[in-house]
């Protein structure tokens, strides 16, 4: 399998469980195979969501421009 492949093997298993949860899916809705899989080609958990299309990514903000005083 193709690194391409990998992702979009990833980003489908993400998307079908979504579909049929209705909702975001959890670490704990996967099998340990299947988590380390989408894990090792996504990244973290947030992450891979975010890469699936399932979730926002957070906002670009330094930790540095979080802590300052507006």
């Amino acid at each position: 399998m193709t690194d391409e492949e990998k992702v979009a093997w990833a980003k489908a298993r993400l998307s079908e469980k979504s579909r049929e949860l209705n909702r975001l899916p959890k670490k704990e809705d996967f099998d340990d195979a299947t988590r380390s899989r989408i894990k090792a080609f996504l990244g973290p958990w947030p992450r891979a969501l975010e890469k699936a299309g399932l979730k926002k990514p957070k906002s670009s903000k330094s930790h540095t421009e979080k802590g300052k005083l507006k």
